[in-house]
């Protein structure tokens, strides 16, 4: 034994990792014991959780172990305090990591992942929240974080000592086997071709229990090594021609074939309007922060949606309309450009589509339309601002852009949607006979759900709750109308009401469709009140069905359907994506494509659960790849544009 103590530092790394992730596995299993004994097998979470483990500890070890079986004694000891620091720095990060889990795993249903990653560029917005929603578990993580710390520097200089070897031909003989057992640990395989990913971790349909299993270092790991190649969709879903793709995204458009003759811009075509009028109308697109349908009494939901219902009677009430994400940016890129969603980033974040994108703002724009977006936070934040000022928005209103007389609350994610709405009624009024298209995005909904005092009757009896801030973002809307209806614009202008996204994605199935359905709801001088549209729909739907009712014949490539011009024997169609999961539903089957698996399908019921469909149908697969391929062949070539806006 004396002979492999030069080990000493790798075993004990090893050991001290396995601790971690193993106890952090072990309470989270006692803490979301009820959501994952419902899932069949659940106990393997704990050796498929080993095994990814030791693959993560394995990549870590690589460099130490080479430095120290084949480096010199003489040389080791020069350097024994890089490898030492090195071992400890990888032991605080997957601590630090196990520590910020359980307060993700309760907002976004899986551990950390790319969202992560992304929040981490908005220090003071995410340190507020966590202050204030989640103040105990960061406490108790930095009293943890700083006794391992404090632990580490007094201690790992005995712990990762490196004992000499008494033998240096005696480390090099052995060295094959070390190798050996490092690449073992690597690759949890002998025979497999590829490395074990965390697709290898997925036992059960229950998002959340498979990422359980893994750990958090790795999966915020695996996430930044997929920004490289999440956009290459060949290698995640598979090969489709690009042509071939083409055709079947235009099949589910209401564009007819002989509409498309710009070859340069493949999906571009001319919509005309079935409400054609002499001087279109104004739009304004009011998105909600967070309000699904579930808490929507109009539709079926919580009572907490009094004036949204009361107004259901004066428009257009879809009730059947999903969300393409889960989160604010998918929002926005569905509504404001009618683009589709793709593994990768939202294109409101991606390089390529920060200026000659396709939005409502740049083709209304032409159009002589003011155009604005309004927001009572940060438009910075998930890089509104560059994307809205590069893509038609003469004006970004946020929360810099409020005098202090104009608010009497500011929360952590800006002022109050009472306010919003006040600054938005003030502006649409000084555009006087000026034609206009605007953007009013509320906050008001949003964890730590913070709101003014003294506005509504509370229906939980603690204040900052989803449901209370829910019935604020409802009271705003009430007081955006009355304001509104009192003004000249208001016969002259579309209003929607939409939500971005759900509060929080999370169930059993590996879609959970119940939790992206949200509320819409259209409201237009040439709309008679009451009116439902039942037929399943997507955010997706929307531009260009409100386009539509602006009265105006418009070059678009949006890839949504103009609802007014869908024959009704025609199903519909709803696309979705969670996390790097898409969904493809055509009518009530739905279609799932998974990063390096073969396609799933599903049965999907009136109340949005799902049943597993035994034979998958080869043509709604392509079908749902093709949308995937065509989106990212049009954001990477600079296809999803106008024709004078074409970068060359």
């Amino acid at each position: 034994m004396k002979k492999i103590k030069f080990l000493k530092p790798i075993v004990l790394f090893f050991a001290i990792g396995l601790i971690i992730t193993t106890l952090s596995r072990f309470i989270l299993f006692l803490g979301f014991s009820s959501r994952i004994t419902t899932t069949d097998e659940y106990w393997l979470i704990f050796p498929i959780g080993l095994r990814m483990d030791i693959i993560l500890l394995s990549y870590i070890a690589v460099i130490p172990t080479v430095l120290i079986v084949l480096l010199p004694d003489n040389i080791l000891v020069k350097i024994e305090w890089v490898i030492r620091y090195f071992l400890n720095l990888f032991l605080f990060l997957i601590l630090l990591m196990e520590l910020a889990t359980p307060s993700f795993l309760i907002q976004y249903d899986t551990r950390p992942n790319r969202l992560f990653i992304e929040y981490l560029i908005y220090p003071k917005e995410v340190f507020a929240m966590l202050i204030k929603g989640y103040w105990g578990i960061l406490l108790v993580s930095l009293i943890v974080l700083s006794f391992f710390g404090y632990i580490l520097i007094k201690k790992s200089k005995n712990i990762f000592e490196i004992t000499p070897s008494s033998s240096y031909k005696f480390k090099l003989l052995i060295s094959p086997l070390v190798f050996f057992l490092l690449f073992f640990g690597l690759r949890s395989s002998l025979t497999s071709k590829r490395p074990i990913n965390s697709s290898d971790a997925v036992f059960s349909s229950d998002q959340f229990t498979n990422s359980v299993a893994l750990n958090s270092l790795y999966t915020v790991g695996f996430a930044l090594n997929s920004l490289k190649s999440e956009e290459d969709m060949i290698k995640m879903y598979g090969k489709l021609p690009i042509n071939e793709a083409f055709d079947r995204v235009k099949e589910y458009m209401t564009a007819n074939n002989s509409d498309f003759k710009n070859e340069e811009i493949p999906l571009l075509h001319l919509q005309k309007s079935t409400h054609k009028i002499d001087k279109p109308y104004n739009l304004v697109i009011f998105l909600q922060e967070s309000m699904g349908a579930e808490y929507v009494g109009v539709l079926g939901g919580l009572p907490l949606t009094p004036n949204f219902d009361r107004l259901s009677k004066e428009g257009m009430l879809f009730t059947n309309i999903y969300a393409t994400g889960t989160r604010s940016v998918r929002g926005i890129e569905a509504v404001t450009t009618g683009f589709l969603p793709t593994p990768s980033r939202s294109v409101v974040k991606l390089g390529k589509s920060q200026n000659g994108f396709f939005t409502l703002a740049s083709a209304l724009k032409r159009r002589g339309y003011e155009t604005s977006f309004i927001y009572g936070g940060s438009a910075n934040f998930d890089n509104m601002a560059s994307f809205f000022n590069g893509n038609g928005f003469d004006e970004i209103i946020d929360e810099r852009d409020y005098d202090k007389n104009e608010y009497d609350f500011k929360g952590t994610w800006g002022v109050s949607d009472e306010s919003l709405v006040k600054k938005g009624n003030q502006l649409y009024k000084s555009y006087g006979e000026k034609p206009f298209f605007s953007l009013m995005f509320s906050s008001s909904n949003h964890e730590p759900f913070e709101f003014p005092d003294g506005k509504i009757e509370l229906f939980d009896k603690e204040k900052n709750t989803v449901n209370n801030a829910i019935k604020y973002a409802d009271y705003a809307i009430g007081e955006f109308f009355k304001m509104a209806k009192k003004e000249p614009y208001f016969k002259n202008t579309v209003f929607i009401i939409i939500a971005d996204h759900n509060t929080r994605t999370w169930g059993k199935d590996i879609i959970p469709v119940n939790k992206f359905h949200i509320p819409a709801l259209i409201i237009a001088p040439n709309l008679d009140g009451e009116l439902n549209y039942e037929k399943l729909c997507s955010q997706l739907d929307m531009p260009p069905t409100l386009l539509d009712l602006m009265g105006i014949d418009i070059e678009t490539p949006m890839i949504g359907r103009n609802l007014f011009e869908l024959n009704d024997s025609i199903p519909g169609r709803a696309i979705m994506q969670f996390y790097s999961t898409n969904a493809f539903r055509n009518g009530d089957d739905l279609i799932v494509l998974q990063s390096g698996k073969k396609p799933i399908q599903f049965k999907v019921s009136e109340n949005d659960n799902l049943t597993p469909v035994e034979r998958v149908n080869s043509e709604l697969a392509n079908d749902a790849l093709g949308h995937i391929v065509t989106a990212s062949y049009l954001y990477n070539e600079r296809k999803y544009t106008l024709p004078e806006s074409k970068i060359k």
